[in-house]
């Protein structure tokens, strides 16, 4: 996938990326018992790999769903089923086989010798898709420390020259060192020298947050399946301009703003990277630095196209994701189900959908309408507003006070009497309140109760 130099009719060398001819193929392990009964639906998976291939400019012309009777270690399918893909690249002049499945580094060497193309697999396209679409210095380090840590497994005898030895002192590797030898120190070398750079970055980041916490601002995140629609959510509920597309992994760096809840309340909403089944686990553990921002939220917010045939699936990819982060209702944490794209169902199946939102406590939503979006405000709001409402009672010369108060605290409540004075129902956290009795003793405060 690399680019090409060839002449255009004017003679001027044209640098852009060939367009790949491109052969995905699906194939359908073997299953039994409950796996089997959470077996996403081949066609769905088929339909996400072609997604993900045309998200990499692939020229799709050919695909496959390949059922798989035994699994053959040296190249995954038997030889009847190699010589038919085969057949298939010669006569439609394919560059690359996309095979939605993880390879080992020697199945995906003798695929490539049995069909004569370029052999990707599910975690390698996916790497590919991060590394073209990070942006900030932070996801270009993970998506790099993640390609590096999937190739350094590739290195197992993918090409002959890197068993041949070499001669040389010090960095250039010793006498008798093979090429397979240096290569691989010199990947371990990078890797702790990117692990080292994502420490600081998370050392920042986590600056960042306590710095927030002082302020402090309650966080929500948004997390969900790729393409479910987050981009657009946090659109609508902040005003921002983050770019979203039909297209998976559309979002990769991570975006954050204020978001105004229903009580006047500022709150910190975040878009995170987009989950999808069987993730690499190189980028979870890469993107770590980055889904500490789920783990530190007060609220996180689950995505689901619920527009989807596979959206029951593709929730369960994610609370798979979640869990082994510790974000789940068992770990202490406050997780919503938002279920966007209500606008694309219609009739009876919406009434059916709505009906089973409430049972299960989901908030239906339309990120492009907005339809929902001010309930899932109000619903966020209560969930993170757990300080006790005051009363509080002010002058006509209490000005600053009530400035402080809107700057500091949420009014909730606002009632200016005949006589000038302004009664207000207030929040403000313990510490707020601390500083306010402090600063304006005067005030009459009482809580709400007493």
């Amino acid at each position: 996938m690399s680019k090409s130099t060839s002449k255009s009719p004017d003679g001027l060398i044209d640098h852009a990326d060939p367009i790949l001819r491109a052969f995905v193929i699906h194939p359908v392990r073997p299953a039994r018992g409950q796996a089997a009964l959470e077996a996403r639906d081949p066609k769905a998976r088929l339909e996400e790999a072609v997604g993900l291939a045309v998200a990499l400019d692939l020229d799709v012309v050919e695909t496959a769903i390949a059922p798989l009777r035994a699994v053959t270690p040296a190249t995954l399918f038997g030889s009847g089923k190699i010589a038919e893909f085969k057949a298939i690249c010669e006569v439609e002049h394919i560059d690359v086989a996309v095979f939605d499945d993880q390879l080992t580094p020697v199945q995906q060497r003798n695929l490539e010798r049995g069909l004569g193309v370029k052999v990707v697999d599910r975690t390698g396209l996916i790497l590919e898709i991060f590394a073209r679409r990070a942006r900030t210095r932070e996801g270009k380090l993970q998506v790099e420390l993640a390609r590096l840590d999937y190739e350094r497994s590739r290195l197992v005898r993918t090409w002959t020259h890197l068993e041949r030895q070499r001669g040389g002192t010090g960095s250039t590797g010793g006498p008798g060192e093979t090429q397979i030898e240096l290569d691989r120190r010199l990947i371990a070398g990078t890797i702790g020298k990117l692990k080292r750079e994502l420490e600081e970055v998370r050392r920042t980041r986590t600056l960042h947050r306590s710095a927030r916490k002082k302020v402090p601002y309650p966080t929500v995140a948004l997390v969900g399946y790729t393409n479910a629609g987050k981009s657009t959510l946090f659109n609508r509920l902040t005003n921002a301009e983050v770019v979203a597309q039909d297209m998976l992994f559309a979002t990769l760096d991570p975006t954050l703003r204020t978001v105004k809840l229903p009580d006047g309340r500022p709150a910190i909403l975040s878009d995170t990277v987009g989950f999808i089944s069987d993730l690499p686990h190189e980028l979870v553990e890469a993107f770590r630095a980055t889904l500490e921002e789920v783990q530190e939220a007060d609220v996180v917010l689950h995505v689901r196209d619920v527009a989807n045939p596979d959206t029951d699936a593709q929730a369960r990819d994610v609370q798979a994701v979640l869990a082994e982060l510790k974000v789940t209702a068992d770990d202490g944490k406050t997780v919503v189900e938002v279920w966007n794209k209500i606008d694309l169902v219609e009739g009876e199946e919406r009434e059916i959908l709505e009906g089973r939102a409430k049972r299960v406590d989901a908030s239906p939503v339309s990120a492009v309408t907005g339809e929902g979006c001010a309930e899932l405000l109000k619903r966020v709001g209560g969930l993170i507003d757990d300080t006790p409402p005051m009363a509080l009672r002010l002058s006509p010369a209490d000005g600053e006070a009530l400035a402080w108060i809107y700057r500091n605290g949420r009014v909730v409540e606002r009632e200016d009497t005949e006589d000038g004075e302004i009664c207000l129902v207030a929040r403000m956290d313990p510490q707020a309140l601390g500083r306010f009795e402090r600063q304006f003793p005067t005030v009459w405060v009482m809580p709400i109760g007493e």
